[in-house]
């Protein structure tokens, strides 16, 4: 047990300096005067697309400036530190824990193709984990069907990350772990013995009624509560008052499904959000971006900018439930920012203070993933946090 750590702490730093090297130990050396003299047990370097080409040399400066026991990263299409985003530009965003009595595994998955499909190595076994932390390349590793085949084998895993879609297109992308700059797959940690919460912010206002699916295949809904899908939808949309008409005019109407059916009713947060990709006017079937079963429960949803703000908001709150953070690692979609938000940094700036503290980091994603109903999801326009409590 190390005394001078007993009380879990965390910094974090932002730096818009135009040299990979230059812009990770600025803000390595911010993220360390949060922590004093204390020892990084784990660290994290997100970099905007402009410093891949510096990927090497950042990462050396933050493994010289922190001496973390764990460095993990990527590149991303923009970051956050603190209160603030930037989305575009250079920049490189650092984030320090100093935590007591962790048990830390990190770990490079990949994805091979076999005669029976796809096949992941090197994830690691989850026994007892806390919390899985998992940064993906896109172009490389297959996100959604992992965490299909995962919810099949695994109950309640806590864990979240993200798309790091680099520069956007293949080849503009590095993965952190260990010094190692990999440029495929997956990496991530496995935390055991720290306290964490984490929390799923979808950003969507329910509409109409709760509808049990009473018929459908695969993704296609032909039956809500007996009547035709299209009917259930049009007369739900039928109640939009005039704020939500501009967000479903704006954001579109997604459906939401219940993944957890064991609550006597549902709130935010027990929703999976999945948009309607397609309608069939002739036999009243609508079909939507996730598959569905008979007696599952769906509830349509809008989503705007006021109430991806209040989701956000009650979300952490609910999930703190009054207890102290020490710090939380964001994962913001690429779609939320100023493109969802008058103002510029809004959920860094949520988040900061409602934590009462903006030892925070994370990056703009290209998919956010984090668990809804005690399952892990890739989902789309949403913000996902792993928030570190104090003891």
């Amino acid at each position: 047990m190390r005394s001078e750590t007993l009380t879990r702490r965390v910094g974090a730093g932002l730096s818009r300096s135009t040299g990979a090297a230059e812009a990770a130990g600025e803000a390595a050396r911010e993220a360390r005067a949060a922590l004093g003299d204390a020892p990084v047990d784990l660290a994290f370097l997100f970099l905007s697309g402009d410093h891949f080409g510096g990927s090497a040399e950042a990462v050396a400066a933050v493994e010289e400036e922190l001496a973390p026991g764990h460095l993990l990263g990527c590149v991303a299409e923009g970051v956050v530190a603190r209160d603030r985003e930037l989305e575009d530009g250079p920049g490189a965003a650092v984030w320090a824990a100093s935590l007591a009595e962790a048990e830390i595994e990190t770990f490079h998955s990949v994805a091979l193709g076999t005669d029976e499909g796809v096949a992941v190595t090197g994830f690691p076994t989850l026994d007892n984990a806390d919390l899985v932390t998992l940064l993906v390349d896109p172009y490389t590793f297959p996100a959604a069907g992992f965490l299909t085949k995962l919810n099949e084998e695994e109950d309640g895993v806590q864990l979240v990350g993200g798309l790091a879609a680099g520069g956007g297109e293949p080849d503009t992308q590095a993965l952190f772990v260990d010094g190692e700059i990999v440029y495929e797959g997956a990496v991530g940690a496995v935390l055991r013995g720290v306290p964490v919460r984490t929390v799923v912010s979808q950003g969507c206002e329910p509409v109409g009624r709760d509808s049990v699916i009473t018929h459908a295949e695969d993704n296609v809904v032909f039956e809500l509560a007996g009547e035709p899908a299209l009917e259930r939808l049009k007369g739900d949309v039928g109640t939009l008052t005039p704020d939500q008409e501009r967000s479903a005019a704006a954001g579109g109407v997604l459906a939401g499904l219940v993944i957890d059916e064991n609550r006597a009713d549902y709130g935010r947060g027990d929703y999976l959000m999945r948009g309607l990709i397609g309608v069939d006017e002739e036999t009243g079937a609508l079909a939507i971006g996730e598959a569905v079963r008979v007696g599952q429960t769906l509830r349509f949803h809008v989503r705007d900018a006021a109430s991806a703000d209040t989701d956000l908001r009650e979300n952490l709150r609910a999930a703190l439930n009054g207890e102290r953070a020490a710090g939380a690692l964001l994962f913001t979609c690429n779609g939320r920012g100023t493109g969802m938000f008058e103002q510029p940094d809004h959920d860094a700036r949520a988040v900061a203070e409602l934590l009462g503290d903006d030892a925070l980091a994370g990056f703009f994603c290209a998919g956010e993933i984090g668990p809804v109903g005690g399952k892990p999801f890739l989902h789309g326009f949403t913000a996902t946090l792993a928030v570190f409590l104090e003891d």
